[in-house]
C-alpha cells in the first residue's frame, strides 16, 4: 500500500467516523429546547447528509486497500497487526451493509435493528482502525529507541510497508 493510499484511507475514515459520531451525538444525546422540533440539533440533517456523502469514499478506499494491502498479507501469512486487521475485515461488511440497509428500511423495527448493528460495528471498526494504524507504530518506535540505546538499530523494527517499492512487489 502506498503512502497516498494509506493517507486516502485515513482521511476517508476520519471523515466518515467524525460525521458519524457527531450525528450520533446529535440524534441520541442532544436535547432540543423546542419540544416540537423534529431534530435535536439544527445541524443534524446536514451532518447526516455529510456522513452519507463521504461514506462511499471509505468504501472505495477499502476496495483499494483490499487489493494492495489486505489480500497480499492474507496470502503470505503476514502476522504483524493481524488481529486488528482481521477485526477490520470482519467488521467491514456488516458496517457497510447496515449503513445501506438503514437508509432503505421501510419498517421501524428493521430500522432499529440496522441502527444498532451499524452503531456497534462502526464503533468497533473505529477502535480497531486506530489500533491497527497507530498501535504497532508506538511499540516499533519504542523497540527502535531501545535498540539505538544499545548501539544498533534492529532491522526487524522497520515496517514492511515502508520498504522500497521494488521489494514490496516481490512479496
Amino acid at each position: 500500500m502506498t503512502r497516498t493510499e494509506s493517507l486516502f484511507l485515513s482521511i476517508s475514515n476520519a471523515l466518515v467516523a467524525g460525521t458519524g459520531f457527531v450525528y450520533a451525538w446529535m440524534a441520541y444525546f442532544a436535547v432540543s429546547e423546542d419540544p416540537d422540533a423534529l431534530v435535536n440539533h439544527p445541524l443534524q440533517p446536514d451532518v447526516q447528509h455529510a456522513h452519507v456523502i463521504v461514506a462511499p469514499l471509505l468504501v472505495f478506499a477499502l476496495g483499494l486497500v483490499w487489493s494492495a494491502h489486505v489480500w497480499p498479507r492474507v496470502r503470505n501469512g503476514h502476522r504483524a497487526r493481524r488481529w486488528t486487521g482481521l477485526a477490520l475485515f470482519g467488521l467491514c461488511a456488516p458496517m457497510v451493509a447496515s449503513g445501506y440497509l438503514l437508509q432503505t428500511a421501510s419498517s421501524a423495527g428493521w430500522r432499529t435493528i440496522w441502527v444498532w448493528i451499524h452503531v456497534a460495528t462502526s464503533v468497533l471498526w473505529t477502535a480497531a482502525f486506530v489500533a491497527h494504524r497507530f498501535g504497532l507504530r508506538a511499540r516499533r518506535e519504542a523497540a527502535a529507541t531501545s535498540a539505538a540505546d544499545r548501539g544498533s538499530a534492529s532491522p526487524s523494527s522497520r515496517s514492511p510497508s515502508r520498504a522500497p517499492r521494488a521489494s514490496r512487489a516481490s512479496s
